[in-house]
């Protein structure tokens, strides 16, 4: 397959280019510099810029990946807020610009999207058929993401929204979680009875290659492992397989008042299910958390 993928350098775009590569595809990585790569089957695509046209380069692709956005792990700022929804949206809009342009339009577009549409919650439980939306920031990001692109169904193309959860891997947001523990000065966050909907990066690049190729797999997608837990229990997980306490409580003011708006992403939580993967038979690899973890920190 020839696959195209924005944000093909961050996190996620890492381990999904290494698993293509090493299982003999051509990747395309659209990026905002003038890169070249001495692999044979890797290709850097200029994109974003006034002298760029990627489509040119773009012809034969077979799936278009789309990660591009900035990252939600700043401080809130308004500038900042800002700076994050309009980078998905320019990007996403870019993405539809280029596809559009395509005379062999990809068999389907995966973008990346968030549980945080769903809105916090520690009593109820979301699915892909959930209708409920939040109005935080996060919830209202996700909502102009995911509408602008789903304007590329208009072009014929299969478009997933991959709802991701909090990814485990040995990058991204765990060393942030780890580092109190491996300091002495883990403990329970806020109440510890918010709810972590999680992942982990291999579940992740294995189930976003399961929904390229099952056809039937379209719209939203819960990219979250089968078994959600507790704040509290998450914690006490890590303090075990690092051998080290679970007994530092960091109090809700306490987090906001050094995070601001961004502690929902620690205080606040919701319990999704991937739902639609289930129907579809989808295996995970790490269905329980404490696999996950012990598969990261080996």
């Amino acid at each position: 397959m020839k696959i195209a993928i924005t944000g093909g350098t961050g996190f996620v775009g890492k381990h999904l280019t290494n698993h293509y590569l090493n299982n003999g595809h051509d990747v395309y990585i659209l990026t905002r510099s003038d890169k070249t790569s001495s692999q044979k089957n890797l290709q850097y695509v200029q994109w974003l810029s006034n002298e760029a046209n990627p489509a040119s380069s773009l012809e034969g692709i077979d799936v278009m990946i789309n990660l591009a956005g900035k990252s939600i792990n700043d401080r809130w700022t308004e500038d900042a807020k800002k700076a994050i929804v309009e980078s998905r949206v320019k990007a996403t809009r870019e993405v539809y610009s280029i596809i559009s342009k395509l005379e062999k339009k990809p068999s389907v577009l995966i973008n990346a999207s968030a549980i945080g549409i769903y809105g916090t919650s520690r009593d109820k439980t979301f699915t892909e058929d959930s209708t409920e939306r939040g109005t935080d920031f996060l919830a209202e990001t996700v909502k102009v993401w995911e509408k602008e692109a789903s304007k590329v169904e208009e072009l014929n193309v299969r478009t997933v929204f991959t709802r991701f959860g909090i990814i485990l891997g040995a990058e991204g947001a765990l060393p942030k979680m780890l580092l109190p523990y491996k300091l002495f000065a883990g403990g329970k966050l806020g109440s510890g009875e918010q709810w972590v909907s999680w992942i982990s990066i291999e579940d992740l690049v294995k189930l976003i290659d399961y929904v390229i190729q099952n056809d039937k797999i379209t719209g939203p997608v819960n990219a979250t492992a089968p078994n959600p837990v507790k704040m509290n229990e998450f914690g006490k997980t890590i303090g075990n397989i690092l051998n080290r306490p679970h007994w530092l409580p960091a109090p809700e003011f306490a987090l906001k008042t050094i995070l601001g708006e961004m502690s929902i992403l620690i205080l606040e939580g919701q319990k999704v299910l991937p739902e639609k993967l289930e129907k579809h038979h989808f295996t995970f690899t790490y269905p329980y958390v404490d696999e996950a973890l012990r598969n990261i920190l080996k």
